[in-house]
């Protein structure tokens, strides 16, 4: 598969902007990494719906880190430890750790699962002309800065 795969992914120099339902239908894998062209880690969106798990699973090199889009997911761990995540929830899990995810709830769960290795690279994030960081007509939280010079400028990470 390619990029001409996911025609209605939208494209330039420099970027590419998707939904979910671009990325495939029904159940299963959404291919996020080929779909948008991601290069520097492994992300994939995954749709499972209601009763169904994965088997046990480890990684030689990758670790993982899920997060919970919609639905109620469990992840059971070798370990007999078991963690049930909704909307929201994430888990970071090591590449040699034997896991299974399944859904507990009563519809499709939807979760993000992106996998890398060798580390964080380091906040390397850089403002664009004069713009600020964020602009909002809202009150400032840590790490956002609001047009005109009012709220928060905390380092965000």
């Amino acid at each position: 598969m390619d990029a001409s795969d996911y025609p209605k992914v939208s494209r330039a120099e420099g970027y590419a902007v998707g939904h979910l339902d671009d990325l495939g239908d029904g159940p299963g894998f959404r291919k996020v990494r080929r779909g948008l062209d991601v290069t520097a880690f492994g992300v994939n969106a995954i749709v499972m719906p209601p009763g169904v798990e994965s088997g046990f699973h480890y990684h030689e090199t990758q670790e993982e880190l899920y997060f919970v889009h919609r639905g109620t997911i469990e992840m059971v761990f070798a370990d007999g430890s078991v963690h049930r995540m909704k909307e929201g929830a994430f888990a970071r899990v090591d590449a040699a750790t034997p896991r299974k995810v399944r859904n507990v709830g009563d519809t499709d769960a939807v979760y993000l699962c992106a996998g890398g290795k060798d580390g964080y690279i380091g906040r390397d994030a850089h403002v664009y002309g004069d713009e600020p960081r964020v602009s909002s007509a809202a009150a400032s939280t840590t790490g956002f800065t609001v047009s005109g010079g009012a709220g928060g400028s905390g380092d965000g990470s």
